[in-house]
């Protein structure tokens, strides 16, 4: 039987929380390969549902303008989608209705409940699920030779931006600003960074091992 390769492809990651092996426990998330906005569904409707150009959009434009309209009188609005309704927050802490007011209440945005027909028609799992072979979270930064082999290649014109580094490194924004800055820090430390404009710049120090 040949090895199944379809599927939407899913990617782990770590949540806050550590199972009984001390380790982070984990959660799957589909991998977002493509994003599709209202041109792309507008444009798909024309070629392939015999829609006219700008069809979709004026009708999304005309949904957004009414529900909107009924949710600004505080009422619920019932779609294929699903339902859609005010939330409400109730400021400070009361135990006694009488003497709360609308200066009381404010406004606390939309809550949307997906139909149950909408969900069961958004299934992604009729072919499976198949994994992509990547770090879990930041994990690779406990990998001291992977870190010094995306040092290397992160550095440009004697020095290391941090969006270059995330490139070579694959660690998300803040943990590769902590990892940079961390190399800054302690008695003898691999690099000192110093601010151009918005960017800091990372710079190794002379004769620091594995730069």
């Amino acid at each position: 039987m040949p090895r199944k390769t379809d599927g939407v492809l899913f990617e782990l990651q770590p949540r806050p929380t550590k199972g009984e092996d001390g380790k982070p426990l984990l959660y799957a998330q589909p991998v977002v390969e493509y994003k599709y906005d209202l041109d792309a569904i507008d444009d798909f409707c024309c070629k392939y549902r015999h829609t006219s150009k700008g069809e979709m959009k004026h009708f999304f434009s005309l949904l957004e303008e009414v529900t909107t309209m009924w949710l600004r009188q505080g009422q619920r609005v019932e779609t294929p989608f699903g339902s859609f309704a005010p939330k409400l927050r109730l400021l400070g802490e009361h135990t006694d209705p009488e003497k709360v007011t609308g200066l009381d209440v404010m406004y606390h945005g939309v809550e949307f409940i997906p139909s149950k027909q909408f969900v069961k028609d958004a299934d992604c799992g009729t072919h499976g699920f198949r994994r992509r072979r990547n770090m879990v979270g930041n994990s690779q930064m406990y990998d001291s030779q992977a870190m010094d082999a995306a040092l290397r290649k992160s550095v440009r014109y004697g020095y290391v931006t941090i969006k270059t580094f995330q490139t070579f490194s694959g660690l998300k924004y803040s943990s590769a600003k902590k990892f940079l800055d961390g190399l800054c820090q302690g008695d003898h430390p691999r690099m000192h960074r110093y601010r151009d404009g918005r960017i800091w710049h990372y710079v190794p120090v002379q004769d620091s091992p594995s730069l």
